[in-house]
């Protein structure tokens, strides 16, 4: 009855209910720890890896190195200022190495990558004088870390005059297509 009276009045209830659940959404509550990880994210494909089992290796081939895939979400720090928390994180995996995947010795493991993404970022308004407003993001971010088992690769050093004669080779082992 009251809707055929004011015929704009549905149209005004559906603005509100749009403005409450707007409102609803952007009073999100976020930890108060600077440092946390949120176990209701989903287990990604990155420490699914180390369920990975492999099949029984023979007793002539090498034993395979230990790897160990560590990861820390939704950490309330900038993505490109991760060193110092970055090594906590290292410690942890390097614990939980011995502690989940029978590795003997924390020491005998080697970085092989290590990397930090963009977690959710939540945007926020800073109010100023005069009516005025500025948006504030509340960072997130992500690290990654596989660590493995036995001495780092070696890397073949070379230096600057190695490096041109390599490019002049490649210079002349150039080929022109379509050429007489």
């Amino acid at each position: 009855m009251a809707t055929s009276l004011w015929p704009g009045l549905a149209a005004v209830r559906n603005l509100l209910t749009h403005v409450h659940s707007r409102l609803q959404a952007s009073c999100t509550i976020v930890p108060h720890s600077n440092f946390h990880s949120s176990l209701a994210l989903p287990a990604k494909n990155w420490e699914r890896k180390n369920r990975k089992v492999y099949p029984p290796q023979l007793p002539h081939e090498p034993r395979r190195p230990v790897e160990v895939y560590h990861c820390r979400r939704q950490i309330k720090y900038s993505k490109d200022k991760m060193w110092y928390l970055a090594k906590m994180v290292l410690l942890e995996a390097q614990e939980m190495a011995v502690r989940n995947h029978n590795l003997e010795y924390r020491s005998n493991l080697y970085v092989a990558e290590s990397f930090s993404s963009k977690g959710q970022y939540l945007k926020r308004l800073r109010y100023h004088g005069r009516g005025m407003f500025g948006i504030m993001d509340r960072v997130y971010c992500h690290y990654f870390v596989k660590l493995v088992e036995g001495s780092p690769p070696i890397e073949k050093k070379t230096t600057g005059l190695d490096q041109a004669k390599e490019y002049v080779q490649g210079l002349r082992n150039r080929t022109i297509i379509h050429a007489l």
